[in-house]
């Protein structure tokens, strides 16, 4: 069995309530996963980093939480132009 660490049970922690906050949502839970998996190519040796998503996914799990939130922003780049 694998021990993780205390930081790493937290995020699998925030995880779990991402998936249940986003269960009543539609169309929330594609983008909760997507998030996830593009961050868990970081590094675990980068835990500045790692803290920092950790602290700004509490605070989007709070908004999701909130009843009146029906969708999620995002931002994208602009394309270039050829």
């Amino acid at each position: 069995m694998v021990r993780h660490s205390k930081l790493q049970k937290q995020v699998l922690s925030l995880y779990r309530q991402f998936l249940r906050a986003g269960q009543n949502k539609p169309g929330f839970l594609p983008r909760i996963r997507d998030e996830f998996r593009v961050n868990a190519r970081i590094p675990k040796t980068d835990v500045m980093h790692i803290e920092y998503l950790y602290r700004r996914g509490q605070r989007q799990l709070d908004q999701l939480k909130d009843v009146n939130t029906k969708q999620l922003g995002a931002f994208l780049k602009p394309k270039e132009e050829s």
